[in-house]
């Protein structure tokens, strides 16, 4: 059973594939088109890589891939190979975060009453003097 989520197509898959790595030692690799689709997923999710559907693959596969093609450049050759194509920009946002504050966080020290200009507060007498 396939849950909802995000897979390439066979037609977007066929244009990645001479981008991919092709050295294969070992065991046999997990579908490249399962994993992609599962790195996507998680990217667009924000969820934690432990959380993927299982229909990917192995999560620690997912993680271990998405590291690897990382640190081999794997991934921008991909997103300028798009960019060419007319994709999206050569670069783009990936992540991006949301941190909300209270309302009293705008106004800093005392809140966000309106303060007297310098040069006025000089030109009067000290306040702590009679």
């Amino acid at each position: 059973m396939i849950r909802e989520g995000f897979w390439l197509t066979e037609e977007q898959f066929a244009r990645l594939e001479p981008l991919l790595p092709a050295d294969s030692r070992g065991k046999p690799r997990v579908d490249d088109r399962r994993v992609i689709s599962g790195i996507v997923h998680v990217l667009k999710s924000g969820g934690r890589w432990i959380d993927a559907p299982p229909e990917y693959g192995p999560r620690k596969t997912l993680y271990n891939r998405f590291v690897r093609w990382a640190a081999k450049g794997v991934w921008m050759e991909i997103f300028r190979a798009l960019a060419a194509a007319g994709g999206p920009p050569a670069q783009i946002l990936l992540d991006s975060s949301a941190v909300k504050a209270p309302r009293c966080a705008s106004g800093g020290k005392g809140g966000s009453a309106r303060r007297r200009s310098v040069d006025r507060a000089a030109a009067e007498p000290p306040k702590s003097m009679p």
